[in-house]
């Protein structure tokens, strides 16, 4: 699955660029998983162990930028796939329903 598929492109002085993308909540659920990062844990590893799709790291990435509701107090900086060893994070369980919402935001 790659996450631009349904992004829409627009040319720009004769270059294709995506558009702006728009993520969905990525509410709690009883089924996400809580991990503590070790050394050489990243996010498209961890998105291909728990997903078996290392391009849906964003998933996991996004669930922990904003970690209102939850115990864990991580805020993962958007620009790196690295996590930094011992962080607590959630992978949220349902990723197909997160990925339907992420196309339907962005169709």
């Amino acid at each position: 699955m790659n996450r631009y598929q349904n992004i829409p492109k627009e040319k720009i002085d004769g270059n294709v660029v995506y558009k702006t993308s728009r993520y969905p909540e990525i509410p709690l659920s009883p089924d996400d998983i809580y991990i503590y990062t070790t050394q050489g844990d990243r996010l498209d590893i961890l998105a291909q162990q728990f997903y078996n799709d290392s391009s849906l790291w964003w998933i996991i990435s996004i669930a922990n930028t904003n970690n209102a509701g939850t115990s864990i107090s991580v805020n993962l900086p958007q620009n790196s796939l690295i996590v930094p060893d011992g962080t607590q994070i959630r992978i949220p369980s349902d990723y197909v329903s997160i990925i339907r919402d992420f196309n339907l935001i962005n169709a």
